[in-house]
């Protein structure tokens, strides 16, 4: 080791770095969920939150205000955030691609897509339907961006995935639209098309922490070979990488966390896109660093944004998709420029 370069190792694996990052965004993650419950249409008093959850009274009207609203709020805010930050590490990692994200790449509008279809052949659908649904949608989003992009003939580079990705985002989205205008549901869609966590009940996150415990488990499990995968495909083969499976895997688990979020939290953009370059950026190219600070990251920045959707234009609510976006555009364009070069 004395004979590397100064600083090669370190720039390469900063498992400190990594812990400090978990540590502290854990506990500003803790703080901010404090501030979500506690502001609102109704603003709680920190000592009012405290006994409700010390002593729950059921005839209280703010104790149900926190129970049945501000919790399952604040602890999906997080949820999704993890989800869609880890989601588009793996994307980013498994492609090489800067550009790739749910959002960028069409698996959120294939998961609205899917969902707007429920809603127009089974009004009465089930929340669990509806997250089947939104896995069948992001796979369909996922499938339709590779085989446009395949059909170029200078192959799979990251600014014409983004541009298939743009491309099909914007045709399911256009369906969808149509659909809820024929169907006359686009009431009941809308909170897809806005994205938000305003609403969320705990039958919804039953249904999202599996979803989210099992793709982030995957994707730890294969966060070493994502790491190889990212140094180019052929470099993983003669490294002995079953390639196939690692992509497999990582496709699975991109299912899971984004069918979960959109269907739960609507189509919330650039969570995913821009999470893993910051951390990126702070602990290096090690995607077993990469992903769990990505997820407590995001989760931090989405309940952060939930925060901001309710003070920006009080008594009235931004959405959150528009929050994000304030932040995303930005961060996009200056990666897209980056990135045109390898047209």
């Amino acid at each position: 080791m004395k004979k590397n370069k100064p600083g090669v190792t370190k720039d390469i694996y900063r498992p400190k770095t990594a812990a400090a990052v978990i540590l502290l965004g854990l506990a500003l993650l803790i703080v901010t969920m404090c501030l979500s419950i506690i502001y609102g249409a109704a603003d709680i008093s920190v000592s009012t939150v405290w006994q409700s959850i010390l002593h729950y009274d059921p005839q209280s009207t703010q104790h149900q205000i926190i129970h049945r609203l501000r919790w399952p709020r604040a602890v999906a805010a997080a949820l999704i955030g993890a989800c869609l930050a880890v989601s588009g590490a793996i994307m980013q990692g498994m492609t090489r691609n800067a550009l790739a994200s749910p959002s960028i790449m069409g698996v959120t509008a294939g998961a609205g897509f899917m969902i707007a279809i429920g809603f127009a052949l089974f009004p009465s659908a089930s929340n669990v339907m509806l997250l089947f649904l939104a896995f069948l949608g992001a796979g369909l989003g996922i499938m339709l961006v590779f085989s446009i992009g395949a059909l170029s003939k200078r192959g799979l580079t990251p600014i014409k995935l983004a541009l298939a990705g743009s491309a099909v985002t914007a045709l399911l989205s256009s369906i969808s639209t149509g659909i809820a205008l024929f169907f006359d549901i686009s009431k009941d869609i809308s909170f897809w098309y806005a994205g938000g966590v305003a609403g969320v009940q705990w039958v919804s996150i039953k249904l999202l922490l599996p979803a989210a415990i099992v793709g982030i488990l995957i994707a730890l499990f294969i966060s070493r070979s994502i790491t190889v995968l990212s140094l180019g495909e052929d470099v993983a083969a003669g490294l002995g990488q079953r390639t196939g499976v690692v992509k497999f895997l990582g496709t699975i688990a991109v299912l899971l966390l984004t069918g979960a979020a959109v269907a739960v939290g609507g189509t919330i953009g650039f969570v995913g896109l821009v999470i893993p370059h910051i951390v990126r950026f702070i602990v290096g190219p090690d995607y077993r660093l990469i992903i769990p600070c990505s997820a407590v990251i995001g989760a931090l920045l989405l309940v952060i944004s939930d925060v901001g959707a309710r003070v920006v234009n009080p008594p009235f609510e931004t959405p959150l998709g528009a929050i994000t976006a304030l932040i995303g555009v930005p961060f996009f364009l200056y990666l897209a420029r980056r990135e045109g070069r390898g047209l």
